[in-house]
């Protein structure tokens, strides 16, 4: 047998490219929510609404289309759109409250 043909070490280089890709999300996630506190602190300063539906909904859309395209189930990314949604909106309500 060999390497390349070994389960164990086939499952070892997968794993390594799985934590290669969540350190990645994790960087990606940490970037996004710079960018959201930025959009927090704008909507803070001149009081503007911590939720704008009208833009969640296109987001949605546009996500949802993305995830088709990538054979990624809309469903589960529009999971995940809607629980970071939910934690920049937190963040938001936080800012303009001043905390």
């Amino acid at each position: 047998m060999t390497a390349a043909d070994d389960p164990m070490a086939q499952l070892l280089r997968l794993r390594a490219s799985i934590d290669n890709i969540d350190a990645a999300l994790i960087f990606m996630l940490a970037e996004r929510f710079r960018a959201t506190q930025q959009v927090g602190h704008l909507k803070a300063q001149h009081e503007m609404p911590a939720s704008d539906p009208l833009r969640e909904e296109q987001q949605v859309a546009r996500l949802r289309a993305l995830a088709e395209e990538a054979h990624l189930d809309p469903e589960f990314a529009e999971k995940w759109f809607n629980f970071v949604v939910a934690e920049v909106i937190r963040h938001h309500t936080e800012a303009a409250e001043g905390r």
